[in-house]
């Protein structure tokens, strides 16, 4: 009898013991627990408070960093603190054995976090939702955009007969979070003009009002929506934010702003978006559709998404910097539209708050770092490197001409060699009307006029010195002796060719 009474006190002691270490869950005050959302997410709910009044203190610069703890790391938060190692500045799952709790939650000027010396101070919503926070265990996550992302489960709400479609759920969910009521129901002509400017961002024509007014069937608003995805009006809304984000522009953007040409792939974006091409596909293309095996005009005309920065053609700046410059604005363009992060802060240092070293900032430019290109362009036009953009119809015309040039080449090549085969010393002497075939100018040289040289080929465009050129005796008759930087020969109305032109030049002494 003895043993089984102590039997039950012992139990029930050990139960008492359980139920004390069952502490109960923290309470607010009721308008901030109101407030608190029912699951917290620490890259929503968390991170931006650490951000703002914790890492300048708590954060990845270690220069600036004080207790030698780490916030932004979930190893350095748990890990203990002090000389004596017996305490913790995040304990999960226990507010009351965490310093950061006591901390936020402090009266004593001396003790309270963050210091009033810094002039930030957290709200009572803020102290609770990190308080719930730690409560809940302190999961910490990865940057959002590391994340897959995951279907969600359909929430639980209670007005279900308002429901049609699943997103409905959570709009419903939020406005209930918040004790309000779904708006009433737009009326027809309000419906259509809401979906017309968000599928096409212009408003439906007075026929298109009277069609679906007129339009009683159940389908009547189905079909208004497959109109508007048809409509090439809706790959031009859809295209307005990449276009954004691609800082995509027809003019150069520094000093003369002069103009260039990159609506051909604005369109091509337009086009990807009414085509629903693959998104795998619509970022390859543009990362590396040059790469592709066999790529397609298509394909190589989506990479102008890197060709999008600003250039400069002011004569007093560093070519190699704005090179650079370039490189560096598809770093950051890159990560900003397939990455989700900004990474100029990481150009400097260490990225306060996003994962990414300055080291890794210079690995991840390197990528962009061998395009064949100036820092300095051009007042107006596209620079170098450029593709013939062209329609298939022309791109045959094309095609045919450069299977006619081939033939010329040849004949050409078969003449050049016949020549070189003629014994040494013997004047080469072209064939009749060679100098006509083409050719845009032949200075001999041997003569001068007034400082100019006939063009023997256009007898009107003749060469002229600039600066004090020496005229001297050459190896067979006169020739001309250039001694500084700021003495040339001009050839006024001669060779303006297109940098996509090809020619030739020749020169002997």
């Amino acid at each position: 009898m003895k043993k089984y009474s102590v039997y039950l006190i012992i139990c029930y002691c050990m139960g008492f013991f359980l139920k004390a270490c069952d502490s109960p869950r923290l309470q607010f005050a009721p308008e901030v627990e109101a407030q608190l959302p029912e699951q917290i997410d620490f890259n929503l709910h968390i991170k931006p408070i650490l951000s703002d009044r914790c890492f300048a203190c708590h954060g990845p610069d270690e220069n600036k960093r004080e207790a030698d703890l780490r916030l932004d790391e979930p190893e350095s938060a748990f890990a203990a603190l002090g000389e004596e190692k017996d305490r913790y500045a995040i304990v999960p799952g226990d507010p009351t054995e965490s310093e950061l709790f006591h901390r936020i939650n402090a009266d004593d000027k001396e003790m309270v976090m963050p210091p009033p010396e810094s002039n930030l101070t957290l709200s009572e919503q803020e102290v609770a939702l990190l308080s719930r926070w730690i409560e809940e265990g302190a999961e910490y996550k990865p940057h959002w955009s590391f994340i897959p992302p995951e279907t969600p489960e359909l929430p639980a709400v209670e007005q279900n007969e308002w429901l049609k479609n699943p997103v409905d759920r959570f709009v419903l969910k939020r406005l209930e979070s918040a004790n309000l009521q779904p708006s009433p129901e737009a009326d027809k002509v309000q419906l259509l003009r809401r979906v017309t400017f968000d599928l096409t961002g212009l408003p439906p024509t007075p026929e298109e009002i009277e069609a679906f007014v007129a339009d009683t069937s159940a389908e009547a608003y189905e079909k208004v929506v497959d109109r508007l995805l048809a409509s090439p009006h809706f790959g031009e809304r859809m295209a307005m934010d990449w276009l954004d984000i691609a800082r995509y522009a027809d003019s150069h953007g520094y000093h003369a702003d002069g103009y260039r040409m990159m609506w051909p792939w604005r369109d091509w974006v337009i086009k990807a978006f009414n085509e629903n091409l693959p998104y795998d596909d619509f970022i390859t293309w543009q990362m590396a559709g040059d790469l592709l095996p066999d790529a397609t005009q298509e394909q190589v005309l989506a990479t102008g998404f890197h060709r999008n920065h600003p250039a400069s053609s002011e004569s007093g700046i560093v070519p190699e910097e704005y090179r650079l410059e370039n490189v560096f604005d598809r770093t950051n363009t890159t990560a900003k539209a397939m990455l989700g992060l900004t990474l100029e802060c990481a150009r400097c240092h260490d990225h306060k708050y996003d994962p990414i070293s300055q080291k890794e900032y210079f690995q991840f430019s390197a990528f962009f770092n061998n395009v064949d290109e100036l820092g300095m362009i051009a007042n107006d036009g596209n620079t170098a490197p450029t593709i013939p953009f062209m329609q298939e119809e022309t791109a045959e015309k094309v095609a045919y001409l450069r299977k006619l040039i081939a033939g010329q080449e040849q004949k050409e090549k078969t003449y050049r060699q016949e020549a070189v085969k003629k014994p040494s010393g013997k004047k080469v002497q072209p064939e009749p009307g060679f100098l006509k075939k083409g050719l845009a100018g032949h200075y001999p040289l041997d003569h001068f006029s007034d400082e100019k040289s006939p063009n023997q080929v256009q007898s009107g465009k003749k060469a002229q010195l600039r600066g004090d050129v020496e005229i001297v005796a050459g190896k067979a008759a006169k020739a001309i002796h250039f001694d500084s930087e700021y003495e040339y020969m001009s050839l006024p109305e001669v060779g303006n060719f297109e940098r996509t032109d090809a020619f030739s030049v020749g020169a002997s002494g």
